[in-house]
């Protein structure tokens, strides 16, 4: 833990005069291994997992001691980990994801628990299970969401493998929906295809570490890693195939192409890409509960960068167009995750070094 200190930055004087404000942060913590995900209980406290598989509770701008207790056995292996975490809106739950080892290697599950006074997970219940797992050290995604009907979204990654991407029968490279208790919703795109998992609401993704509901909307958001470049922000519809790989902006890491169309009839198209890639990790936008502490950014997404070391503020109009983009804090750190707390302020969480940041009104 760290003391807290206030840092200036002056936004990119390129943008219009009406957005060239002066804006802060504050590290609220510091000590942290490799942050990945924060969520906020009904008290105020916050969540917040670590890869190697701990649990760490924030309460009045410090990391508590004690971690949380009962955390399942978590399969660490590269990208592999405990992942994501958010609290249910409404029924207690604390839900995450982390990758679970298995004899074949391990792969992504979504998970439930309580925690009680003593900050001890209990009644653990397993609610989704992506498969094939494997081997491989990549691409597990994963994030989660919630809509206001009682429906979960998980995402994952096709775990090193492209084909993965476009086949229906298996979980890998797509984006899930549950009913809260794991269930799956008769509704979903897929449920009566022959051979396709019905789990599955949209596919065609590479490695998505960004999920965002929006309320205000009815509208949820992904965004996902590109190999070099091809980094997609895209509005997230139901049965809708997102082309990986078959379409890209990017090519492989050797330098090789890995495919000529960056569109084709039947494949969505982003928001927004990156080219070179920024690495996205973890998405919010701005002030679709109500609050915010900046009211110039509402409706605009804040996506975390872990190559580039930065924020990328996106604006888009109101038919939901790329306008703009801008770069927060350039530098800071490999950014892991964004979120707005309920109070309407913006935290984020760096891996390297291992700290908390608030965002601080101009």
């Amino acid at each position: 833990m760290g003391s807290i200190f206030r840092v200036l930055f002056i936004f990119s004087a390129f943008l219009p005069s009406e957005f060239a404000k002066a804006a802060t942060y504050e590290r609220i913590a510091t000590g942290l291994d490799n942050p990945w995900g924060m969520a906020f209980l009904p008290d105020g406290r916050a969540l917040i997992t670590e890869k190697e598989g701990q649990i760490r509770i924030l309460k009045d701008g410090k990391i508590l001691p004690q971690k949380v207790e009962n955390i399942p056995a978590v399969y660490t292996t590269g990208q592999g980990g405990l992942l994501d975490v958010q609290v249910h809106p409404k029924n207690g739950f604390i839900y995450f994801t982390y990758a679970k080892p298995d004899s074949a290697g391990g792969g992504t599950v979504l998970a439930r628990a309580k925690l009680d006074s003593s900050n001890r997970l209990f009644d653990l219940q397993e609610i989704f299970k992506a498969v094939p797992t494997a081997k491989t050290g990549v691409h597990f995604g994963s994030r989660i969401a919630f809509d206001e009907n009682g429906y979960v979204y998980v995402s994952t990654g096709e775990r090193g493998t492209k084909p993965n991407a476009q086949d229906l029968s298996n979980h890998l490279g797509k984006i899930i929906r549950l009913h809260d208790d794991g269930k799956i919703p008769s509704d979903n795109p897929f449920v009566k295809t022959p051979l396709a998992k019905p789990e599955i609401w949209s596919y065609g993704h590479r490695n998505v570490q960004g999920l965002f509901y929006d309320r205000s909307k009815k509208t949820l958001y992904a965004h996902e890693h590109g190999p070099r470049g091809g980094d997609e922000l895209n509005k997230i519809e139901k049965g809708k195939n997102y082309g990986w790989p078959v379409i890209t902006y990017g090519i492989d890491y050797d330098g090789s192409k890995i495919s000529d169309l960056t569109a084709k009839e039947g494949m969505e198209q982003p928001i927004h890409q990156w080219t070179p890639s920024i690495a996205p990790c973890g998405l919010t936008r701005v002030g679709t509960t109500g609050k915010t502490i900046y009211p110039a950014w509402r409706g605009n997404f804040l996506v975390g960068a872990l190559s580039h070391r930065l924020i990328s503020r996106i604006e888009v109009d109101a038919a939901g167009k790329f306008v703009r983009e801008e770069k927060l804090f350039e530098g800071i750190g490999r950014v892991r995750f964004v979120t707005e707390a309920p109070d309407g302020s913006i935290y984020f969480g760096t891996e390297s070094p291992g700290a908390i940041y608030r965002i601080q009104k101009p």
